[in-house]
């Protein structure tokens, strides 16, 4: 008897590695993190939102994606790891189904002045190749084209050691080409020092001539070095020294000198003053050391190479009649034409890379930028969006790619294109971690992360994980402001005098022309790259009248600080309340600073003690003898309204704001300075909380609650809202109100359709980006921008207010 074949129909057990399809955290305690458990889906696009400072990079970058590259440095040898950044195991206690993570976060381009958009992609490397092989004449290998690179000749004794008593000296000379202009060393602009702003010379040293920032009488290491040198003398007025001591105390060349028994090198001022500040980027210095710069400093473009930064031989080799300055001063989109047209088999791999590179920054909306800009120039967004250049023709899949608010600084328009970007790396087995407060992008979002319900230490848990859908219908604070939309004001102010704009050229703008009102909130807006940053911060200070108005400006720049840096020390809060405590006390204000002589002596007041394990993480325990505090002991038995400086430097903003605002502790300039912080939305941060722990949001408003302190009549803020909350663009806007109210003039680069709706006046550029862009395209309120829907922003902004 013959029997039936069989036939299954169960499917068979799935694969063993096919379960692995999550990300799985728990217990996540980094920052303010409460011992937080998620599931994230891999292959999957996530949004993490939040208010600022609620903990969303706290579990995205410090947690999963630091865990994520410190099992990638693990696998390498411990001699590699020793060249390394060391990486600290995150705070949590499962960290499962972790893949190979790819960071594209904010963190500004290297602001040297060496540095451009070329140099920091491989842009630059591929022309500088393509040059030296094709280019006519023919001048020398790939490092006769680089800005960066000196042309060096060198010749002397070579001995060559040929066995017992035969050795031979052979005379060898040896040159490299380089590109680098000689005359501003590849920086492609000179400086001219004023020395009427580094001294005064009808006083002597002793009297205190100098007035350069941190020269003060008693450092050593400057003042102290010129009056004890030998080479001057320090009680003669400056104006009275003789040839001879002018031009050591100028120029001289650096000699070995001995001051008070330490040996130190001398060297003329002007060179001593180029090597401390003018070595340095303007961009990345503290307000008032940048202030004496721009004092003491002219720069001018460079006569000899006009701003190119390379050398004559460099400029002369064209391929088909472009330099490689030509090249690389036009726009990307321009380039990726000519490049385009090159045909030669013999560099067929290397044009088809840069086409590839080129194409790349087109598509990511960057065709505008030319490959000579200073990449310290970018702004936040722009910087980002040039980190991902690298990764859109990746062939890797199942990576983890984390963004950090990827649509900073685009325009409405622009922002649809990134969202294509983040599906189309998901769409190839990616996993996409995405932290964002724009609507539009949380919108394409598969699965949602809401954390919070507050900030800082109200914040951390995670109140919501889901759908958008879900998020929308859930009680959550930013599921409650998710469809938010702002509406035109009724009526808008009329404006008390304007300030004149004429003839602006600076980058793309074509001799533009503009009055911009006083006493009213202006929106200056516009697709990235049309110009508004060039109009603003390029021509505004420069106009007749601007410094009349007192003009202050709040850009994008990061604060610089270290971990002993936190709000009190950034804003000047610190010296009223040291003050405060040494007059309540009877003691000097310098007890009270954990830098100075109140810190504690066995951790120098930074609270913990830093163990360096080479290549491992290196530990930070807490200091036993302060138990974490920064100071002496001695200190904290001094008391102002009952509290010692510990316990006040651990209040939140809102907290102590009350505490100096009466009673004993009653000191009106802390009180000030903490409304401030209050009215930009950080109450919850606590006085002493170091800086580096401060997310992008937190200090953009901590810069613009200092420059609230500063007697101006115009405010300029450029993207104020970066990093910012649904629910906190309210909070904004009622500070820019404020100010506006209080008789100041408000003019704001922004991009946020809310921040458009509430102007009383909009000046929109473009039509486009770059060569496309530099023009006014509409002045007007934003109701007659909506009604007119003659440009770009006027049907976004028409959508947005729903008419």
């Amino acid at each position: 008897m013959s029997m039936a074949p069989r036939t299954d129909t169960q499917s068979p057990a799935p694969h063993a590695a096919d379960s692995h399809d999550l990300i799985r955290v728990h217990g996540a305690r980094e920052n303010n993190l409460r011992d937080v458990s998620i599931e994230i889906p891999k292959r999957r696009l996530t949004v993490f939102t939040g208010v600022s400072g609620s903990g969303k990079s706290s579990l995205v970058f410090d947690t999963i994606a630091a865990e994520s590259q410190r099992l990638i440095n693990e696998t390498y040898s411990a001699f590699v790891q020793g060249f390394m950044p060391t990486l600290a195991r995150p705070e949590v206690d499962v960290l499962d189904g972790l893949t190979t993570a790819i960071i594209v976060d904010q963190q500004r381009m290297g602001a040297d002045p060496r540095s451009t958009v070329g140099t920091a992609t491989d842009a630059n490397a591929m022309l500088r190749i393509l040059f030296s092989r094709l280019g006519k004449p023919h001048i020398g290998p790939p490092g006769a084209y680089s800005f960066n690179v000196a042309s060096v000749q060198a010749s002397g004794g070579l001995r060559v050691d040929r066995g017992a008593d035969k050795t031979k000296t052979e005379k060898v000379t040896f040159s490299r080409t380089g590109g680098m202009c000689t005359r501003c060393e590849g920086r492609g602009t000179v400086s001219d020092i004023d020395l009427t702003q580094l001294y005064d010379d009808s006083k002597s040293i002793a009297e205190g001539a100098f007035t350069i920032p941190g020269w003060k009488s008693d450092n050593v290491w400057t003042v102290g070095l010129y009056a004890e040198s030998g080479f001057l003398d320090p009680d003669k007025p400056i104006r009275e020294y003789t040839k001879k001591e002018m031009r050591d105390f100028l120029y001289r060349e650096p000699t070995k000198v001995k001051v008070n028994g330490v040996n130190l090198t001398y060297e003329g001022l002007i060179p001593k003053i180029q090597k401390s500040f003018l070595s340095k980027d303007k961009e990345a210095m503290q307000p008032h050391i940048r202030a004496f710069v721009e004092r003491a400093v002219t720069f001018t473009t460079c006569p000899e190479c006009d701003g190119t930064r390379l050398s004559e031989a460099a400029r002369s080799s064209k391929i088909n009649k472009v330099s490689i300055a030509d090249a690389c001063a036009m726009e990307i989109r321009d380039l990726a034409e000519w490049v385009r047209d090159l045909d030669d088999p013999s560099v067929a791999p290397l044009l088809t890379a840069l086409q590839q590179t080129l194409d790349s920054f087109v598509e990511i909306g960057l065709g505008y930028l030319s490959l000579n800009r200073s990449s310290g120039t970018l702004s936040g967004g722009e910087a980002q969006r040039v980190k991902m250049i690298r990764h859109l023709g990746s062939s890797l899949t199942d990576v983890t790619y984390v963004f950090d608010e990827p649509t900073v600084g685009l325009h409405p328009h622009d922002i649809q294109r990134m969202n294509n970007l983040l599906l189309r790396l998901r769409d190839k087995g990616n996993t996409v971690l995405v932290v964002e407060h724009k609507p539009e992008t949380i919108a394409i979002a598969d699965h949602v992360v809401d954390l919070g319900p507050g900030a800082g230490t109200a914040g951390g848990t995670v109140c919501f994980e889901g759908t958008v859908e879900g998020l929308r219908a859930c009680d959550t604070i930013t599921g409650r402001h998710l469809d938010d939309r702002a509406t035109l004001k009724d009526t808008v102010r009329k404006p008390t005098g304007t300030l004149e704009i004429r003839g602006a050229t600076a980058n793309n703008l074509r001799d533009v022309d503009v009055d911009i009102p006083l006493g009213v909130l202006t929106v200056v807006t516009g697709v990235a790259g049309s110009g508004k940053s060039s109009l603003v911060h390029g021509s505004l200070p420069h106009q007749p009248g601007a410094a009349d108005e007192g003009v202050v400006s709040v850009d994008q720049t990061p604060i610089r600080g270290s971990r002993r840096s936190n709000p009190a020390t950034y804003t000047g809060l610190l010296d009223p309340i040291r003050k405060a405590f040494a007059k309540a006390n009877g003691v000097k204000p310098a007890l009270f600073s954990a830098n100075s002589e109140g810190a504690c002596l066995n951790c120098n007041g930074a609270g913990v003690i830093y163990t360096d394990l080479a290549m491992m993480a290196g530990v930070a325990t807490t200091c036993e003898e302060c138990e974490g505090k920064r100071f002496e002991a001695s200190v904290l038995d001094h008391h102002l309204g009952g509290r010692d400086i510990s316990e006040v430097l651990a209040m939140p903003v809102s907290e102590a704001a009350e505490f100096f605002g009466a009673g004993e502790a009653r000191t009106p300039a802390a009180h000030r300075i903490l409304g401030r912080l209050a009215d930009v939305g950080l109450g919850y941060l606590t006085l002493g909380q170091p800086l580096t722990t401060l997310s992008g949001g937190e200090r953009q408003r901590l810069k613009l609650a200092t420059h609230m302190a500063e007697k101006g009549g115009v405010y300029v803020l450029d993207e104020p809202t970066t990093g910012l909350h649904l629910a906190d663009v309210e909070q904004l806007l009622g500070l820019l109100d404020g100010l506006v109210d209080s008789g100041k003039s408000v003019i704001v680069i922004e991009h946020h359709q809310a921040v458009m709706a509430h102007a009383d006046w909009i000046i929109d550029l473009g039509p486009g980006a770059g060569h496309d862009g530099g023009r006014i395209v509409f002045e007007g309120t934003p109701a007659d921008l909506v009604a007119a829907r003659s440009t770009l922003t006027g049907e976004h902004l028409a959508a947005y207010v729903g008419t």
